[in-house]
C-alpha cells in the first residue's frame, strides 16, 4: 500500500487494477456550522496516516429523477469536500493531471459515483486523474448576501469556491502523486462543464490549470445578482421564514429541510430560470462579470480548449415532459415564442429547423428536442469556443452521435451518453443498458480516451486512433468538428444552418 504526504498529513492509498487509488482526501475542513455557506477553509491537518480507502461522503441531495447506471452517490452528509486520486504510479513521472467535476445541475452527484471510476482511463492514458465533491444546491449555490447581510461569512458561488479550493490542493500536493501541477487539465460534463466554463472566466482560479474540456456544458449558466436574490427570496418563502429571521436559522436548519425547499423551489422556478435556479452567480466578487464576457475579453487566454456536446442531449429530459405527447406546431411555436420573446422568429426557428431534416416532416416535439439541445447545449459550446478563438488557436470542437438502444432508441444520442466511454465502462456497471456493448462501442471508448488524453498531454486531441490521426482546429470559416459516433470523421460546420438561426438569439 503505497502512503503520500500530502500538505497536511499522510494518506495511504490502496492498488487496484494496476492503478494506486486514494479516496476521501480533504481538501478543505468540514463546512458545517458557522462554515455552512461561507468560503471553504484549509482543511486541518492530521496526526498519523490517514486511510484513503473509502470514498468521503456526497454532497447532500435528493434522488436523482432519471437513474441511469452507475450515478448511486451513497452516504451523504454536508462534511462532503473532499477528492480522489487515481495515479499509475507513485513518483517522480510528472505525468498530466486531469481534474474530473462531475454533473448533475448543481443539485446532485458526486465524485465517487461509480460512473467516475478513473482507474480504466488513468491506466490507459498514464495521466493522474482526480475527482472531486463540491457543494451542492442551497448549500452550494443560494446567494443570501442581499437578503441577509448580517449572516456572517456567506458568500455566493460556494461550489465554485470549493472547485477552485480541490485545484489549489492539486498544485500543492498532485507532484506527491506523480502528477505534473504544471500539466492540469479540468474536465466535466453538464453542470460540471459549465463549471469548466466558469472556471474559465474566474480570476481566482487563473493559473490553477493550462486546458480544459467543457463537455455539455459552456459559459452561459449564470444569474445575475438580481435573479439569485429573487431564488434566495423564493427559497425562504417556501421554508417558511422571513429574511430578517434568516441570519439565525439557516445556520443550523437541518439538511433534509433544505433538500424538501429545494425541490419545491426548483418546481416553481425551473421553467422560468431554465431549469436551474441553483447555479453560479454575479456576485461582484468571485464572478465580477459573466464567463463568456471574461473569455471574450481574454481572461483565458492561452488555455487550450476541446469542447461539444451530444446530438439530442434534451431527448434526454423530454420523458419529464408530459406535454410533449401531444404537443402540435402552434403548441411548440408558444413554447419558442415564451423563451425567445418574439413569435415570429420561433416561426422561423421551426421552419428552419424542419427544412433542414429530411423531407420536413419531423414531429413537432422532435423539432422541440433539437432547438432545445441547440439552445441549452450545442450553441452555448459554439459561442465559447468562438470568444476562446479570438485569444488563441488551441480550441477543439466534437459531436457526439452513438445513440443509446434504451427505450427502444428514443434516447438517441443523448445527454450523459459520452460519460462511459469517455471512462472507459463500456461492459461494467451496467453500462450496455444505457449506451450498449461490443467491439464497436469498445472502438468509440478507446478513441475518446486516447483523444482526451492526447488533449491533455500537449493539447491536441489528435491519435493515431482516429480516421487521418489528425483533429483539426476549430476556426470560424470551416468549423471542422470531430463527429464521434458509429463511425469517426471530421466534418465541417454540422448543422449549420441550425446554428445560423442563432444568430442574434442566443
Amino acid at each position: 500500500m503505497a502512503v503520500v504526504e500530502t500538505r497536511s498529513g499522510k494518506v495511504e492509498g490502496i492498488e487496484e487494477h494496476g492503478v494506486q487509488v486514494f479516496r476521501g482526501i480533504p481538501y478543505a475542513r468540514p463546512p458545517v456550522g458557522p462554515l455552512r455557506f461561507a468560503a471553504p477553509e484549509r482543511e486541518e491537518p492530521w496526526a498519523g496516516v490517514r486511510k484513503a480507502h473509502e470514498f468521503g461522503f456526497s454532497a447532500p441531495q435528493n434522488t436523482m429523477a432519471l437513474p441511469l447506471p452507475g450515478m448511486d452517490v451513497g452516504a451523504m452528509d454536508e462534511d462532503c469536500l473532499t477528492l480522489n486520486v487515481y495515479s499509475p504510479g507513485i513518483d517522480e513521472a510528472r505525468r498530466p493531471v486531469m481534474v474530473w467535476i462531475h454533473g448533475g445541475g448543481f443539485v446532485i452527484g458526486s465524485g465517487s459515483q461509480p460512473i467516475y471510476d478513473a482507474a480504466p482511463l488513468s491506466r490507459r492514458g498514464d495521466v493522474v486523474v482526480v475527482t472531486i465533491n463540491y457543494r451542492l444546491g442551497p448549500l452550494g449555490f443560494l446567494y443570501l448576501g442581499d437578503l441577509c447581510p448580517d449572516l456572517e461569512g456567506a458568500v455566493g458561488n460556494a461550489g465554485i469556491r470549493d472547485q477552485v479550493a480541490a485545484l489549489e490542493w492539486v498544485q500543492e500536493n498532485i507532484a506527491r502523486f506523480g502528477g505534473d501541477p504544471g500539466c492540469v487539465t479540468i474536465f466535466g460534463e453538464s453542470a460540471g462543464g459549465m463549471s469548466v466554463g466558469t472556471l474559465l472566466g474566474a480570476p481566482s482560479a487563473a493559473g490553477l490549470f493550462q486546458r480544459a474540456i467543457p463537455q455539455s456544458g459552456a459559459a452561459h449558466n449564470v444569474h445575475t445578482r438580481e435573479t439569485a436574490t429573487e431564488v434566495a427570496r423564493h427559497f425562504l418563502s417556501d421554508l417558511g421564514i422571513a429574511p430578517e429571521q434568516a441570519t439565525e436559522a439557516m445556520r443550523t436548519i437541518p439538511p433534509d429541510k433544505l433538500l424538501d425547499t429545494q425541490q419545491q423551489t426548483v418546481l416553481k422556478l425551473g421553467a422560468s430560470l431554465g431549469l436551474l435556479p441553483f447555479q453560479p452567480m454575479l456576485d461582484g466578487d468571485f464572478l465580477p462579470d459573466s464567463p463568456l464576457s471574461a473569455v471574450e475579453s481574454g481572461h483565458a487566454r492561452g488555455i487550450d480548449l476541446l469542447i461539444g456536446t451530444t446530438r439530442d442531449e434534451w431527448k434526454l429530459f423530454g420523458f419529464l415532459d408530459p406535454g410533449l405527447h401531444t404537443l402540435d406546431e402552434p403548441g411548440l411555436v408558444s413554447r419558442l415564442s415564451a423563451q425567445l420573446g418574439d413569435e415570429a422568429s420561433a416561426q422561423r426557428m421551426v421552419e428552419v429547423y424542419r427544412d433542414a431534416r429530411s423531407g420536413g416532416a419531423a414531429a413537432p416535439r422532435d423539432l422541440f428536442f433539437a432547438i432545445e439541445s441547440d439552445r441549452v447545449f450545442r450553441v452555448p459550446a459554439i459561442r465559447l469556443a468562438e470568444a476562446q478563438r479570438r485569444h488563441h488557436d488551441g480550441i477543439y470542437m466534437y459531436l457526439f452521435t452513438w445513440e443509446s438502444p434504451m427505450m427502444g432508441g428514443a434516447l438517441g444520442a443523448c445527454h450523459a451518453i459520452e460519460l462511459p466511454f469517455v471512462f472507459g465502462h463500456i461492459g461494467r456497471d451496467g453500462s450496455e443498458l444505457f449506451v450498449g456493448s461490443g467491439p464497436e462501442a469498445e472502438r468509440l471508448s478507446e478513441q475518446l480516451m486516447d483523444s482526451w488524453v492526447a488533449f491533455a498531454r500537449d493539447g491536441d486531441p489528435g491519435h493515431a486512433g482516429i480516421p487521418g490521426g489528425r483533429w483539426p482546429r476549430y476556426e470560424d470559416e470551416r468549423r471542422a468538428t470531430m463527429v464521434l459516433g458509429r463511425e469517426t470523421l471530421c466534418e465541417d460546420a454540422p448543422m449549420d444552418r441550425e446554428r445560423e438561426i442563432w444568430d442574434g438569439v442566443l
